[in-house]
């Protein structure tokens, strides 16, 4: 009898171990990242909109709370391109959160138009007020910061982020650019921040991450998930055209961030039409 009991006890702790582990594997807080669209020379997004689609079905299937943009969505932000992309990203059936890339600075009053469309892209989903804007969570905040000017920050810039981290410390922070400082990426070293204060930036202690676009690289060719120093770097490839390390290869994709209760983050990546995650461009790290 204490035989039994004794074993019935261990199969019980175990069962317990098990759902634990299980349930600490459940995402807390997952989205999708889309990447540079600004297509040329027609104002055309054909493989946006199959992004759209995807994402809506894997929303429709399992959790996803929101979708964030990368920035460069509409080529030399031209009124034209603007009014064509409405449309399609108005499909999304989830709350959009984009900043700007060098694109939107093209237009005049970059920072007001891009706000205008952004609002009548999410259909009172959100509201956005400003180009850089915080999302805390329990776990975590997203630090979602539009350039000043192209793909880089003014002091004024800078000193915004610098005060976001701080006040949100010790809480891990996951940084959105439209572009990493330069040499993160070496496949284009030269194209990226320049401020050199934004190393102040990468060196605060709470920041995970820095989840750029802007290179448009061929997410086969580069090496485009990896750790420097404390930080982890996520490049999310372009929609619509790809440029790095040529134009040879277009695979549009998308990437889907999962954050579970005991801080580990995992990155998939979607190859537009498909309904399962690419195993090869998969990435861990934890926060």
């Amino acid at each position: 009898m204490r035989n039994t009991l004794i074993l019935l006890t261990s199969l019980l702790f175990a069962s317990l171990a098990v759902a634990d582990s299980t349930d600490s594997q459940q995402p807390i807080l997952r989205f999708a990242v889309i990447g540079d669209a600004e297509p040329k020379p027609e104002p055309k997004f054909p493989h946006l909109a199959r992004a759209v689609s995807d994402i809506n079905h894997l929303a429709a299937k399992e959790k996803l709370d929101f979708v964030t943009g990368i920035g460069d969505l509409p080529h030399k932000g031209t009124m034209i391109q603007y009014q064509n992309i409405t449309p399609v990203l108005q499909q999304l059936t989830l709350p959009f959160y984009p900043i700007m890339g060098n694109e939107e600075y093209n237009a005049e009053q970059p920072e007001a138009r891009f706000l205008e469309f952004a609002n009548q892209w999410n259909q009172g989903k959100v509201t956005l007020t400003s180009g850089k804007y915080v999302l805390e969570y329990d776990k975590v905040a997203l630090v979602m910061a539009s350039p000043d000017y192209g793909r880089d920050f003014t002091d004024e810039g800078i000193d915004w982020m610098l005060r976001q981290l701080a006040r949100l410390a010790p809480k891990p922070v996951l940084l959105f650019v439209h572009g990493a400082q330069l040499g993160a990426y070496p496949e284009r070293a030269d194209k990226g921040i320049s401020h050199p204060d934004f190393d102040k930036v990468i060196s605060q202690p709470n920041l995970r991450a820095v989840i750029s676009g802007d290179l448009h690289m061929d997410m086969d060719r580069v090496n485009h998930s990896k750790q420097i120093g404390a930080v982890h770097y996520l490049h999310i490839p372009a929609l619509e055209r790809t440029k790095i390390p040529d134009e040879r290869n277009h695979s549009p994709m998308f990437r889907v961030f999962s954050i579970d209760s005991g801080g580990q983050v995992k990155v998939e990546t979607y190859a537009v039409g498909e309904r399962h995650p690419l195993p090869r461009h998969a990435y861990q790290f934890s926060l």
